[in-house]
């Protein structure tokens, strides 16, 4: 009977791993981690204090951080940060539908618990090439940030492209150091080819945040870039493509 007990579980055991990987098979390569990369705006979902327990949901401007995870920029004074500093459990809801479909569109939901941050350079400079009005916002001393330490993840991707995956699944290769960032950065601000409309916000081994004229798109390599020459290169493909 023993036996028999261990056969059932490991049974039980091998139709769940594969009914998993069935489920993330359907999901593109990198997918939910470009998602986060292609919108300006998500969605917090709180925990409410007052009614005690209710979901609260707010739109709020967000950046990606080196590790994807969203950061906010919050005013100590708002309904949101009150319910964080409660019950920093929360719900992060990105969604990329540009035709307006958003049943067919790119979303993915994000669960964790948000943790406060100090205002260094790193976390400071990215959130602001992202976001420069957010500027005065930190001039009034009254705006904090926060990031998610992330848990589990819900993406959808269209129909058939769905899963669940855990937070190390999302990237599990190692970050950029604040100085790898920024010494992308500064060449791609000096490169001769670079066009004046053309701003980098933010780099990744896996694609470049741009803003063009204003406006942010994300320019995916077509593979992951795993050293500074690699990147490099990377970066100058794409100011090449995007020249003048």
């Amino acid at each position: 009977m023993r036996l028999l007990t261990q056969r059932n579980a490991a049974a039980r055991d091998r139709r769940t791993s594969v009914t998993a990987e069935a489920v993330r098979l359907n999901i593109p390569a990198h997918a939910p981690l470009h998602l986060l990369h292609q919108t300006a705006v998500g969605t917090l979902a709180t925990h409410a204090r007052q009614p005690q327990g209710y979901p609260y949901p707010t739109v709020l401007p967000f950046a990606p951080d080196a590790r994807h995870r969203p950061t906010i920029l919050v005013s100590r004074l708002a309904e949101h940060t009150h319910n964080l500093h409660a019950d920093p459990r929360a719900g992060f809801l990105v969604v990329h539908a540009p035709d307006g479909d958003v049943l067919n569109g790119q979303r993915v939901t994000l669960l964790g618990s948000f943790e406060q941050v100090e205002p260094q350079p790193a976390v400071t400079r990215r959130y602001l090439r992202y976001h420069p009005d957010a500027e005065r916002y930190l001039a009034l001393g009254d705006f904090t940030f926060w990031v998610l330490s992330l848990e589990r993840l819900r993406y959808i991707g269209g129909f058939g492209a769905m899963g669940w995956l855990d937070a190390d699944e999302l990237d599990p290769l190692e970050a950029l150091s604040f100085e790898e960032e920024t010494a992308l950065t500064e060449f791609f601000d000096r490169h001769p080819r670079r066009g004046g409309e053309l701003e980098l916000a933010g780099v990744d081994r896996y694609g470049v945040d741009l803003k063009i004229g204003g406006r942010r798109t994300r320019f995916m390599f077509d593979a992951p870039k795993l050293d500074s020459t690699s990147l490099h290169e990377a970066l100058a493909d794409c100011i090449e493509r995007h020249a003048d």
